[in-house]
């Protein structure tokens, strides 16, 4: 699991506090699939996941508002990025989640986890300057 820290910062108050909500989002799911008093954990799956596609449709709207209010020349190329996450988050099988719920959902998480850091360091860092 990969956890917040300064590296991810941009310099920009509200988005760096969005990426912590990321990551905290991401973190409360790794304490789902760890929680071995908890037998089932459909409802609580489905709820993170709910809520990670609610935040991230709400961060990237944000995100995406900045960049056009800074100009950034790739807004597009990246915006192609956000909705490509989105589709498949969208994509979920729910059924994988009710019948393999920790397997499916660290696979889930993986993606999401990787992409996030990855997005942040690799593309978010170049409309910050940072790059």
């Amino acid at each position: 699991m990969i956890e917040w820290n300064e590296r991810f910062r941009l310099g920009v108050k509200d988005i760096d506090e969005q990426h912590m909500q990321l990551f905290d989002i991401a973190g409360r799911a790794y304490e789902l699939i760890n929680n071995d008093f908890q037998t089932d954990k459909y409802d609580g799956i489905i709820e993170i996941l709910e809520e990670l596609k609610q935040y991230a449709v709400y961060h990237f709207k944000f995100e995406e508002e900045y960049m056009a209010s800074i100009g950034y020349g790739k807004f597009l190329s990246h915006k192609v990025l956000h909705d490509d996450f989105i589709e498949k988050v969208n994509g979920i099988d729910m059924r994988q989640v009710d019948e393999n719920q920790g397997q499916y959902l660290l696979g889930i998480l993986d993606f999401v986890v990787k992409w996030i850091e990855g997005h942040i360091l690799g593309q978010d860092k170049k409309y910050a300057g940072l790059e």
